[in-house]
């Protein structure tokens, strides 16, 4: 599990200016906590997190000495600088259920021999303990044909005891469609026609 450095913030001290020394604002709140606690971390720091964890991704999270097991609840991003400007967490209880979400990844998407996969869903949300949270859900669509269409309920995750879905079950992830033959066959053949020249 990955861990995070952070500290209390000093809220006489503005969220702008703290973004200017290299810090990112954020907080953590909990059931077990009394009211959220402010927080400021290392941009550096945050930065090398979100290369592995994303929204959904559980961290250990030490704030001034103390650990905690949280959970990753939002990520905000300054759009013009493309820069994280605050990270909030929820701390998390191993009997309580919290509210998260998994990313749905493809693979095998070029072994589809014909049609095109359109993925229609990029995320599942669900509710679980601490201990069933997932975070990234790879789904194989390698034996897909054109026509074939994956809905939530049929994802591993759907069958989890553990894992209670709150996305609709009936939604559509990922569906196969046809090539659309000619304008595409047309392009494609003077690819080749160049490469072979």
């Amino acid at each position: 599990m990955n861990t995070l450095k952070a500290e209390k913030r000093d809220m006489t001290i503005k969220a702008k200016k703290l973004r200017r020394e290299g810090f990112v604002t954020g907080c953590i709140f909990g059931r077990e906590i009394s009211e959220s606690i402010p927080l400021k971390m290392e941009k550096g720091e945050v930065d090398r997190l979100l290369k592995t964890e994303g929204k959904g991704g559980r961290i250990r999270l030490e704030v001034d000495g103390k650990a905690y097991d949280a959970l990753i609840k939002e990520v905000d991003y300054n759009p013009l600088k493309g820069l994280v400007d605050e990270i909030d967490f929820q701390a998390l209880v191993s009997t309580e259920k919290v509210h998260s979400s998994a990313e749905i990844h493809l693979v095998n998407a070029d072994k589809i021999i014909a049609g095109v996969p359109q993925q229609m869903l990029h995320e599942v949300d669900f509710k679980a303990l601490p201990a069933a949270l997932v975070e990234k859900i790879e789904l194989d669509v390698g034996d897909l044909k054109v026509g074939d269409t994956i809905r939530v309920k049929d994802l591993d995750i759907a069958r989890d005891k553990d894992v209670d879905i709150t996305t609709d079950p009936e939604a559509t992830v990922v569906t196969v469609t046809e090539v659309r033959a000619a304008a595409e066959a047309g392009s494609d053949e003077e690819s080749e026609t160049a490469e072979e020249a």
